[in-house]
């Protein structure tokens, strides 16, 4: 037996005891007259403590990250001495046995809550990333939700099916990752970008309540909030379900989860409810954070008279003005021009404003502005003294992308929010179709979600009126669940195809297996995935989704520590019947 005990379940219970420890050298203090190690392992860390005067032990050379075994006895320490913010910090170990079990080279960085070295390096030495406490707390939460996550499914009757990972592409959504077949030379296996089509079937087959903890795989850009390759979600369909039985059993799983495992969290706001074009006129965004104000107000026919020519040409093309009132703050002409540039980056071309202080009104339009407009201004946006009203004036995405942007921008720089404060907003009534660009009617979201007053919708002349029963949630403005009500009708399904020019043999071709089942007649359905990292990450108050994964991908979707991704043998490639043509190097 190499230990007997963890570098943290000793107490003062255990005073007197002979004891055996095994960890990690995480500090040594020598003070000439006594040298004290702090060990440390994945529970805790204990202090050990050699005493020349009073032992014979000679000490081994011991350096940082050297793994030791320690025999020694339990003794308390003096009342003066005790360390209340550690569990081990009423007792520490008198050595009597040191062994060096293995030493270790020169760190990379050190071990420490903020070690001065970048991400890069310390996923190339991630092995010695999680041995730091912050790290581990994550893998530790992780494994804890996932563990909750799947007992409270599967005692709500849902039944955990694995779905296959190697399938056919289904060019809906991302870039998939493709796996070329040996034995079916010149075909490829796809990666799942989801498990949809599969957990559809699962409906056919009269499984009614499934879930799973899926992984997903899309070649799409790494973000803070998306991690490179692959992701986990908790998948689930149902069977005979409408949209308040799905959101049900979503806030029954948030509601217990987050009272257990994250208790210091507050849901401040329950998941309200929005309609898409609802949120994206208040906010500017379809994945809302309603921990603050600052929302959008509509202001275009408010201007329809002005005399100012930019408001004036933007109502005669029909397009949109909004306003966004920023309170107790006069910007600076530095941090207008800050503001200003955030707008462009979003397509806007120029974000005017107007403050109101104790000498009245200022800002880079206020001239142009009659008493009558200022006091409509002030009306609508509810501004009062020292608060400052931006505008943005554009096509209606454009002044709503930006400055929903902007305001988040500002949430970031300016605002102070509580982060254990979680705003849940459900967001419902998604297009469901939109023009690509080139100018075609395709589909918006999800395509295999029902259209909402089904048939004779589609009659609709304009397209884009045309609504489905798609559903989303956000939490502090980040989207942590998609869904819909399934288009269970195949009829229906192939006149939904047929709008956006994709024929009955295309959807044969790309969705047999759906099609073919379809013909047999599912039950009506529904589903929700929630991002599993994505809550994790808000959980553990994380600014990138990569901490929260045990090996993650580096910004550039690479494992630096595997050396992945990485160039193979020919050999490899020509029993794949593969060749590479690789632009050439300049």
């Amino acid at each position: 037996m190499y230990r007997t005990h963890t570098c943290w379940e000793l107490t003062a219970k255990n005073v007197w005891n002979q004891v055996t420890l095994c960890g990690w050298v995480n500090k040594i203090r020598n003070l000439g007259w006594m040298t004290f190690i702090d060990l440390r392992d994945r529970y805790g860390i204990t202090q050990i403590t050699h005493d020349p005067a009073q032992s014979s032990l000679e000490l081994p050379e011991m350096k940082s990250e050297y793994v030791l075994q320690i025999t020694g006895k339990v003794i308390a320490r003096p009342d003066t001495m005790i360390n209340k913010d550690m569990a081990t910090g009423e007792i520490e170990i008198i050595a009597s046995d040191i062994k060096v079990l293995t030493k270790a080279k020169l760190l990379p960085f050190s071990i420490v809550d903020e070690p001065n070295t970048s991400e890069e390096n310390r996923f190339k030495y991630r092995y010695l990333d999680l041995r730091r406490r912050k790290v581990l707390d994550n893998v530790t939460f992780r494994s804890k939700m996932l563990t909750f996550t799947r007992n409270r499914f599967s005692e709500k009757w849902f039944i955990d099916v694995q779905t296959p990972i190697f399938t056919v592409s289904s060019p809906e959504w991302a870039r998939d990752y493709l796996i070329p077949s040996r034995i079916n030379p010149g075909q490829f296996y796809a990666l799942p970008q989801a498990p949809q089509q599969y957990k559809q079937l699962l409906m056919v087959g009269g499984i009614d309540k499934y879930f799973q903890i899926a992984p997903c795989f899309r070649d799409e850009d790494p973000r803070a909030d998306r991690h490179s390759c692959e992701f986990y979600q908790i998948d689930c369909e149902m069977s005979f379900v409408n949209q308040e039985d799905v959101y049900a059993v979503v806030e029954w799983y948030l509601n217990t989860l987050i009272p257990t495992l994250s208790p210091h969290k507050k849901i401040t706001v329950a998941f309200k409810r929005l309609k898409h074009r609802e949120a994206v006129d208040q906010y500017g965004s379809d994945k809302p954070d309603l921990r603050f104000g600052m929302e959008l107000v509509e202001m275009t026919q408010d201007f329809i008279n002005s005399w100012f020519s930019v408001f004036k040409d933007t109502v005669a093309n029909a397009w949109s003005i909004k306003a966004m009132k920023f309170e107790n703050k006069i910007l600076s002409r530095k941090e207008a021009d800050e503001l200003t540039e955030e707008v462009k980056k979003n397509k806007a071309k120029w974000l005017a404003y107007i403050s109101f202080d104790a000498e009245g009104v200022k800002g880079s339009i206020a001239k142009f502005l009659s008493p009558e407009e200022i006091e409509t201004i002030k009306t609508k946006t509810g501004a009062k003294e020292w608060d400052t009203v931006l505008f943005v004036a554009d096509s209606y995405d454009v002044v709503t992308t930006a400055l929903g942007r902007l305001r988040i921008f500002i949430r970031d720089k300016y605002l102070t929010i509580d982060k254990d404060d979680l705003s849940f907003c459900r967001i419902e009534d998604f297009p469901m179709f939109e023009m690509d660009d080139e100018g075609k009617l395709d589909f918006c979201h999800n395509p295999f979600s029902i259209v909402k007053w089904g048939r004779e919708a589609l009659k609709n002349p304009n397209k884009l009126e045309i609504y489905s029963e798609q559903y989303d949630l956000s939490c502090n403005g980040y989207e942590i669940l998609s869904g819909s009500i399934r288009n269970h009708d195949p009829e229906l399904l192939l006149e939904a195809f047929k709008l956006v020019g994709r024929g009955e043999e295309e959807i044969k071709q790309k969705f047999w297996a759906m099609y073919e089942a379809f013909q047999f007649w599912p039950p009506p359905h529904g589903w929700f995935a929630i991002g599993f990292d994505r809550l994790l990450m808000i959980l553990k108050d994380e600014e990138n989704i990569r901490e929260v994964y045990a090996f993650p991908k580096s910004w550039r979707a690479q494992d630096v520590m595997m050396w992945a991704p990485s160039n193979v043998d020919q050999n490899q490639l020509d029993e794949l019947h593969i060749s590479l043509n690789l632009p050439k190097e300049k």
